[in-house]
């Protein structure tokens, strides 16, 4: 971005008017959050036990942490928006403040214990276990799957 103050740049010559400054910003690369226009996004990854029971995360933002409740059920690759917690529109891009968003990804274990796959196979008897996606669901992948 660059932006222009009036009459401070150079003097000129026999006492006639400065010339303009020309400041140019460059953003430096946040370690968490990427931008678009004026929105933000982040990627946190919770555990399978979490996004089934829910948590509370801590999302990174410019001006401070945000705390995010994670409901129960929570599916990988939902993505949660934080309104007005991007960045600021500045001098006539955009308008008002943008939004974070935020995507979950759920980690699965890659192995086991003998004890733990025990657990989860009398888990898998159970009919909360049993894969029945929500009409948004299904919507959402023949979305996807067009794209």
């Amino acid at each position: 971005m660059q932006m222009t103050v009036p009459r401070e740049g150079h003097s000129a010559p026999d006492g006639g008017i400065n010339g303009d400054l020309l400041v140019v910003i460059k953003e430096a690369p946040h370690k968490y959050l990427e931008r678009d226009g004026s929105n933000l996004f982040y990627s946190h990854t919770i555990s399978v036990i979490d996004a089934m029971l829910g948590t509370e995360i801590t999302v990174p933002g410019i001006e401070k942490d945000h705390k995010v409740k994670i409901e129960p059920g929570t599916q990988s690759g939902s993505t949660l928006r934080l309104r007005g917690c991007g960045l600021p529109a500045v001098k006539g891009y955009g308008r008002g403040t943008g939004d974070l968003y935020v995507k979950i990804n759920v980690w699965v274990p890659r192995s086991l214990s003998r004890s733990e796959k025990e657990a989860l196979q009398k888990l898998r008897e159970s009919s909360s276990f049993e894969p029945s996606p929500s009409r948004e669901d299904r919507e959402l992948f023949e979305r996807m799957k067009s794209v």
